[in-house]
């Protein structure tokens, strides 16, 4: 009889190995699965190249360039900003939480940060792309339009690049760059209404002390500064804080 049992006792902790050893491979293989490719989004994005990445399920959206992981993480993507939803609403900033709701709700996201770690309200600074999809999810927000380019040194990696996906999404009237047919007294009132320029020339920039500077065309910093934000004009540029050079 105590043989039996040894046998018994021994078989059950052979089974508890076994599936200690199973939940911890499929745990393995869980966390090894990246974007849709690792290797293709390597190449699209060689800049993340041994940096560690992270992993969270989403599980709320707070407005269209910040959520919130189930493990209570909040997170702020890098150099993006979309409208506002709270305190005043701005134009189209329901639509760009819609979106990010309608991608990220519940889904798997992979994160790598820049520098900072975090933002000065203690969220978490993070380089997005959702669990099977190639293209980083804060470039895909600019791109659509439902953002704008708001970058802060020094998390400026991917400066350039998203101040071409703006002009992309200016050039092609995408998002909150669609500009809807307005009507006076019957009468189409766009012919009276300032057109957004497809092509923006106005360089805006925010240096290491965080002073937001514009510079225009012709100018004797231009040539050299590294955008951050592009205007069509500098009375734009300072509606957006933005100033000029002294």
């Amino acid at each position: 009889m105590r043989q039996a049992g040894a046998t018994r006792t021994a078989l059950l902790l052979f089974a508890i190995v076994m599936a200690q050893a199973f939940f911890a491979a499929c745990g393995a293989s869980q966390t090894s699965v990246g974007p849709a490719d690792w290797e293709s989004v390597l190449a699209d994005y060689p800049e993340l190249e041994g940096r560690q990445a992270e992993q969270a399920i989403v599980r709320r959206i707070v407005d269209g360039d910040t959520f919130e992981t189930v493990d209570g993480r909040k997170i702020r993507l890098i150099g993006v900003n979309t409208p506002e939803t709270f305190g005043k609403p701005e134009t189209f900033g329901e639509e760009a939480k819609a979106f990010a709701l309608s991608e990220l709700q519940d889904r798997r996201v992979w994160m790598f940060k820049d520098i900072s770690e975090t933002d000065r309200y203690g969220r978490l600074l993070r380089f997005v792309f959702v669990q099977g999809e190639r293209e980083m999810f804060n470039e895909r927000l600019i791109r659509e339009g439902y953002a704008r380019v708001m970058t802060y040194p020094p998390d400026v990696t991917y400066a350039e690049r998203f101040v071409r996906g703006e002009r992309e999404a200016r050039a092609n009237d995408r998002g909150l760059w669609r500009r809807e047919p307005s009507r006076v007294c019957g009468k189409s009132a766009d012919a009276e209404a300032p057109a957004v320029c497809k092509e923006p020339l106005v360089k805006g920039n925010i240096n290491s002390r965080g002073a937001k500077i514009y510079h225009v065309p012709g100018s004797p910093q231009y040539n050299q500064t590294k955008a951050e934000r592009m205007f069509c004009t500098a009375e734009e540029a300072e509606a957006e804080g933005f100033r000029a050079p002294k």
